[in-house]
């Protein structure tokens, strides 16, 4: 569930672990934990959970993760969120982890853009190549009316009776002007790039091609140049075309889909061993310069490190283990099999064979 956003003062909410990043590794993460009857919490800088692999890689097919022949980046995220259900982590999104600070009883702070604040025996650190904020449309007073009528994520925009102009000229700013069009309910849809040729999934691109052909799309081709508005609202768009000609367009709202940026942000601040912008691990257990905090996933770096999937998942698993010795000190933590152990049938809420 969404945490609210809350003053700095709110009050601590203790967990096992704190996951930061909600992408394909930090929620197998969180299911090896509460394999172990770790409970976790999560947190991420987007508005839902996936990471890059729900924001830029969506449609596209996925072949190498085991099991799975073929998958799409939405369906991972999708079966991902359904394996960790039964150990309901609260998930907390649209804000960054700000600050991370050892105590003394081998714990940790961690405050949150929002004002969140945790009281955490581990934390785990599944950020990516970190944390994701959209592409910002550079151009003057566009920062003022973000959150009014400038906007990064479709959830953000009421689109009913509005004139919508959908910046960008991959699949995210296709997804979003398909859906806007598909849902009826903007006035009107106009997709804005710099040239009339798209990047996106073959079937996509049909929709896209079908709507245009219906009348429910229009593209626009031509580069941002200005805003143009009254007061301190949106009027619309002037756009540069082909023959340096401004071309202006009116809008209500401005769906800006140019991609994201990846920053490591504060958690380069915590006085945890980097190399090259990468948080240095052990082999063994996945974890960092400072006892109880892991990393996991393409923010780690080590000898032989491979930037995959599948070595995110492996990784979280070690990580996991090395973590119940920290939340269960002095108690020996076993190796068990979800096959035939009924502990980890009465965790995961399913029957174990041979019993009723």
């Amino acid at each position: 569930m969404n945490s609210p956003a809350s003053a700095p003062t709110a009050a601590l909410r203790e967990t096992d672990a704190l996951v930061i990043g909600a992408g394909p590794v930090g929620l197998f993460q969180v299911f090896e934990l509460g394999l172990l009857g770790i409970h976790a919490e999560m947190v991420d800088a987007l508005p839902h959970a996936g990471g890059q692999c729900a924001e830029l890689y969506a449609d596209k097919p996925i072949y190498d993760v085991p099991g799975l022949p073929v998958c799409s980046g939405r369906e991972l995220i999708e079966r991902l969120q359904q394996q960790i259900r039964p150990f309901a982590p609260t998930l907390h999104l649209s804000q960054e982890v700000t600050a991370l600070k050892a105590l003394p009883d081998g714990r940790f702070q961690v405050e949150s853009s929002a004002g969140t604040r945790w009281l955490a025996r581990t934390v785990f650190i599944a950020a990516g190549v970190g944390a994701f904020s959209p592409k910002r449309l550079r151009l003057e007073g566009a920062e003022a009316l973000e959150g009014r009528q400038v906007h990064h994520h479709l959830d953000s925009l009421d689109a009913a009776g509005q004139r919508v102009l959908v910046l960008g000229g991959e699949a995210p700013a296709v997804e979003a002007a398909v859906q806007l069009a598909e849902a009826g309910q903007a006035a009107q849809v106009t997709l804005v790039h710099r040239k009339d040729a798209f990047k996106a999934p073959a079937d996509r691109l049909a929709r896209l091609q079908a709507l245009r052909d219906a009348g429910r799309v229009q593209v626009a081709v031509g580069q941002p140049m200005a805003l143009r508005t009254v007061g301190d609202h949106l009027q619309g768009l002037d756009i540069l075309d082909a023959t340096a000609q401004t071309q202006p367009l009116t809008a209500d709202h401005l769906l800006v889909r140019l991609g994201l940026s990846p920053r490591l942000g504060a958690i380069a601040e915590w006085g945890l061993a980097l190399e090259r912008k990468l948080v240095t691990v052990d082999t063994a257990r996945f974890e960092t310069s400072l006892p109880g905090v892991f990393a996991v996933g393409d923010i780690n770096h080590y000898p032989g490190k491979r930037k995959l999937l599948v070595s995110g998942f492996h990784e979280a698993t070690l990580a996991a283990f090395a973590a119940a010795e920290r939340v269960f000190p002095g108690q020996p933590i076993h190796l068990q099999y979800t096959t035939t152990s009924p502990k980890l049938h009465e965790r995961l809420g399913v029957p174990t064979p041979g019993h009723d």
